[in-house]
């Protein structure tokens, strides 16, 4: 037997005139930790749900030998019974259940007829303990968990099942830096065990750190597979293969940096949320914003960016303003709901695209235009050409790839959706932008695009205000950054002054 734990050969899918894998060959180690890395819709998540029987046998063509034997998968419950287990970027957890209950449904041990939930709870803490939350106690409901703890039960489920071969699609998109590198340490422990993992992931930094072998696909295709130990593997390298061209600076840099007056401005804004135990989530926040100019918003997880996001913007029930003074051009201004804040000129993209930011279910031209559908009116009825046009015109502009405009947003990859999002706001036409993690879960060439974007809305005279859990992409795109903490800002930074160590030492700050 080879020393490959999985090998798939030749392998093709084809969705209604799209080839989504055209001939992919791809190989995996035993016990080695294989990076999938390419652009949105090169075909990733694609080629794992073939893998895991997401897509089953007779959908596709091609070989996957797993162990040295010809697999014919016809469902998840057929790859997950011979070691094979797949974590999806959306986890598959049900909130109001225990975490014991999570860990075994769908394979709970029974005694008899019965569920044996004794022995259950037995083997969830043992399960617990794998993934280093051994302290944890396997009666909390998963509601009550953190993202990073969510995501370690979700692979502690997978280990209940004996796994030989764990899947991880974009395991840490929606963690913070302390939770990611908890996740990557699990990783390497996990290999010491004799498990054989796969990551797709869009973070770079974490692939060069963790990866024994890192393959590329582009457009549907294999590129190519490269030994991360062999040589010092770079990340440049690794873009130019899944772009198929060299990118110089993925950070572009504005032709103009000219702030002007003044547009945004917070003075001692404190809020309270009643609903928790802690009620005040934000302590005399102040900080300005000046037309045409990118101000970064850092913190850890909890430090309360979104929170601030949010209630500037009017789009939370629960939270209370308790204090302090938000100015809009030199207005004071306290918008009770995003109707009010749009309207006034403040747009705020949220950081959840699917659950909040698009209604998947429409097409590119709905959510395009739904936010600013008065300027569609032709008397009281939506002038359905104007919409049209509108719609073309901000899918060129941005550069949609889509077909046409009546394209399911559903359908997009993860950076189109984001450009369709954008162009929501952008229709809206704000004086001031929040972008709340702009490029999670999206590819680097699509991160480009997007960073060009936001170079050219502010050197059109809008005021951004960029919200981003990734220090390298803040410390690349600000003019200015504030570092939060605990609800409060302790710091602020320009460009030139500011360094990784420097606003990681404003983050820990409480």
């Amino acid at each position: 037997m080879s020393g490959y734990i999985l090998e798939m050969r030749n392998i093709e899918k084809v969705f209604p005139g799209v080839k989504a894998l055209d001939n992919v060959n791809f190989s995996v180690k035993k016990g080695e930790i294989h990076c999938l890395v390419g652009e949105n819709g090169a075909g990733k998540s694609t080629l794992m749900k073939v893998l895991s029987g997401v897509y089953p046998h007779g959908t596709y063509s091609g070989d996957i030998i797993y162990n040295g034997e010809v697999q014919k998968f016809k469902g998840i419950a057929d790859s997950e019974a011979v070691g094979i287990a797949i974590i999806y970027q959306e986890l598959a957890l049900i909130p109001e259940l225990t975490i014991y209950e999570n860990i075994f449904f769908g394979h709970e041990i029974l005694k008899g007829r019965a569920v044996d939930w004794n022995e259950t709870i037995v083997r969830a803490k043992e399960a617990l303990k794998k993934v280093g939350l051994e302290h944890m106690d396997p009666s909390r409901k998963i509601r009550d968990l953190g993202v990073g703890q969510q995501q370690l039960v979700e692979i502690a489920k997978a280990l209940s099942k004996d796994v030989k071969l764990l899947i991880l699609d974009e395991p840490t998109s929606s963690l913070n830096e302390d939770d990611s590198q908890n996740l990557l340490q699990l990783l390497r422990e996990l290999k010491s065990h004799g498990v054989t993992s796969i990551m797709i992931s869009h973070k770079l930094k974490e692939i060069t750190a963790i990866a024994d072998t890192v393959t590329v696909l582009r457009d549907g295709s294999t590129i190519c597979s490269m030994d991360a130990h062999a040589k010092e593997l770079t990340e440049a390298e690794i873009i130019q293969h899944m772009v198929g061209r060299k990118i110089e600076n993925i950070y572009p840099k504005r032709e103009s940096k000219k702030p002007g007056e003044v547009v945004f401005e917070l003075k001692d804004w404190t809020v309270e949320d009643p609903e928790r135990e802690n009620r005040e989530i934000l302590h005399k926040v102040s900080m300005k914003v000046r037309k045409g100019e990118i101000v970064g918003l850092q913190g850890l997880m909890g430090a309360g960016r979104t929170e601030l996001a949010l209630s500037l913007f009017g789009n939370s029930r629960h939270y209370r303003i308790t204090g302090g003074e938000f100015f809009m051009g030199g207005r004071k201004c306290h918008y009770r709901n995003p109707a009010a804040a749009i309207k006034n000129g403040l747009a705020y993209v949220t950081e959840d695209r699917k659950g909040n930011g698009l209604i998947l279910i429409q097409d590119i031209r709905y959510n395009t235009t739904i936010a600013n559908l008065n300027a569609l009116l032709s008397g009281i009825a939506i002038d359905a050409n104007k919409e049209i046009k509108v719609a073309n015109e901000y899918k060129k502009s941005i550069n949609i790839k889509a077909p046409t405009i009546e394209q399911k947003v559903g359908n997009l990859s993860g950076g189109n959706q984001q450009k369709v999002q954008l162009a929501k706001w952008m229709f809206v036409e704000p004086s001031v932008l929040i972008l709340d993690e702009p490029t999670r879960g999206i590819d680097v060439g699509a991160k480009l695009e997007i960073y060009t974007l936001m170079n050219r809305l502010v050197e059109q005279g809008m005021s951004i205000i960029m919200i981003s859990s990734e220090l390298p992409e803040v410390l690349g795109m600000s003019d200015r950054l504030y570092v939060m903490s605990e609800g409060t800002i302790t710091g602020e930074l320009t460009a030139d002054e500011a360094s990784e160590e420097k606003v990681m030492a404003l983050a820990i700050q409480s």
